[in-house]
């Protein structure tokens, strides 16, 4: 498999602490979120009253008052750092400008094409889940990169499936997995990744489309091969 690690890591971290495991595993593939912005996750307070840890309702509720904060200079420092790693980037674009400041740096040549662009919808603080946003993104996306990039979409919530359908049958890519969306249907909680990952693989094979290999999503990334990890 192709393992991708985050540079997100959480709102509390340093930008240094978050860059570890990219910077000391040198994967394939890392995340990177094209900007700062509001990342609110304290409506889930109303939704829920009872937690399994401790840590969860004052995590949530400090969403409310918070910020990830991911700078120009911050991006540009990761970037750098792992530039001798040869990992590439899946470029999380939350909103319309997350898009422009990674034709920033792609001008910059920070950035190497093909750019994987992951559009994210329905997290509050990003752009919405409606099909018109999912548009908006791949219109300007289009005009920025033109063919220098591979675009996959991620939904929040209950929008995962939806959007990774509408993804699909655009020609384009599906991210799904616990970290965005904990259902697996209609008021069921999904038992685990791999029954998320099931069901969008039945939705992309009724769409007559087929599943990249591992080794296929290596050419289309042009990653560098699991032999050349730290890891």
């Amino acid at each position: 498999m192709v393992i991708n690690l985050t540079t997100g890591g959480a709102p509390t971290m340093s930008v240094e602490e978050r860059l570890q495991p990219a910077l000391q595993l040198r994967p394939e593939v890392a995340s990177l979120n094209m900007g700062s912005m509001n990342f609110g996750l304290y409506e889930l307070l109303d939704r829920f009253k009872e937690f399994r840890h401790d840590w969860e309702r004052p995590y949530l509720a400090q969403s409310y008052d918070g910020i990830f904060k991911n700078t120009f200079k911050d991006i540009a420092y990761i970037l750098q750092s792992c530039s001798e790693n040869q990992t590439r980037f899946e470029i999380e674009c939350y909103d319309i400008g997350h898009l422009y400041t990674a034709a920033h740096f792609l001008d910059r040549a920070l950035l190497t094409p093909p750019l994987l662009i992951q559009s994210v919808f329905g997290l509050r603080g990003g752009i919405g889940a409606h099909v018109e946003d999912l548009m908006h993104m791949r219109r300007t996306a289009d005009r920025l990169f033109g063919k220098d990039y591979v675009w996959s979409v991620l939904g929040a919530g209950r929008s995962q499936m939806p959007l990774a359908a509408i993804s699909a049958a655009m020609g384009g890519n599906v991210r799904v997995g616990l970290e965005d969306s904990l259902w697996d249907g209609p008021g069921k909680l999904a038992d685990s990744n791999a029954a998320q990952v099931l069901r969008v693989r039945s939705v992309i094979e009724a769409l007559s489309l087929e599943v990249a290999t591992p080794e296929e999503a290596r050419t289309l990334l042009k990653l560098k091969g699991r032999q050349n990890v730290g890891f």
